[in-house]
């Protein structure tokens, strides 16, 4: 991006704050999953077809108590966030939605449920697709231009989100700008994620305090803003309603944004804003 079309009022950095919503989708064998969810902050992985009643609270806890503190935190402070949502999350979830929409924040597709969709043949990842778009569309009466999935994609994921008219994909972490793939011929925009910031690392490296974490966002945050002044930069920061939104974790989300706040040039947007910015401003080559 030339200096000149760097983010809009010439900022150094583009924010992007990514608020997940899996609560509701995940793997359960109520909804005829084969197991329970295998994602528990207490690392049980149990592989027999039982209820585990205990991660699904945990779950739900991010529904009741997470997602008011959350969404109270991002009001506070005037944050506009992409909430990457699993389309089934939000129908379970309709006060959460509506929320969502009354402040203007962006959905981005994150599946029809948040399960596994790398094992599905074509047919079976284009409905699910598809029953993602119409169940949002549905639910916060617009449809979503951008996918996040859970982990990992097919060789047939990206043609398919062209197809069902996608603009931008997020499963990518090689780069902290976006940037064109092609799928025969056919553009759609990268905008890459990041996981060494998201607050998942809590649940997987239990040893790694809200302090820890919330350090390594913010020399995160300061490093691209200091290499933003010649190059614009990007920074993903993702986030979770049930790990975030803990008593003892949300104080250091709050010590984050006002951080970010501290800073001129930074413009906090959503993942369609950067995408379309990016679009306007680097419109794809035509491929070989």
């Amino acid at each position: 991006m030339a200096k000149a079309d760097r983010w809009p009022g010439g900022a150094r950095l583009a924010m992007s704050f990514v608020v997940n919503v899996e609560e509701g989708s995940e793997m359960t064998v109520a909804d005829g999953d084969r197991g329970p969810e295998v994602v528990d902050e207490l690392g049980v992985a149990l592989k027999k077809a039982v209820r585990n009643y205990g991660n699904e609270s945990n779950y739900r806890y991010g529904i009741r108590a997470g997602a008011p503190r959350v969404m109270t935190l991002l009001e506070d402070h005037g944050i506009t966030a992409t909430f990457t949502a699993a389309a089934l999350s939000l129908e379970r979830a309709p006060a959460l939605t509506a929320r969502i929409v009354a402040g203007g924040h962006e959905v981005c597709s994150h599946g029809w449920r948040w399960v596994h969709q790398f094992h599905m043949d074509e047919d079976a990842e284009r409905d699910f697709i598809r029953k993602a778009v119409a169940s949002i569309e549905t639910t916060t009466g617009t449809r979503p231009h951008g996918w996040l999935s859970r982990y990992l994609l097919t060789p047939n994921t990206r043609r398919l989100l062209i197809e069902e008219g996608f603009s931008y994909h997020m499963d990518d972490y090689s780069d902290d700008l976006p940037f064109w793939d092609h799928v025969d011929g056919r553009p759609i925009l990268i905008v890459p994620y990041a996981l060494d910031s998201n607050d998942m690392k809590m649940w997987t490296a239990p040893s790694l305090t809200p302090a820890d974490w919330c350090q390594y966002a913010i020399d995160t945050f300061d490093w691209l803003y200091r290499e933003g002044a010649d190059d614009p930069k990007m920074m993903s920061f993702g986030l979770h309603l049930r790990i975030i939104g803990r008593p003892g974790r949300i104080g250091y989300l709050e010590k984050f944004i006002e951080h970010v706040k501290r800073h001129d040039g930074v413009w906090i947007a959503t993942r369609k804003q950067i995408a379309d910015h990016w679009a306007a401003n680097n419109p794809p080559e035509a491929s070989a």
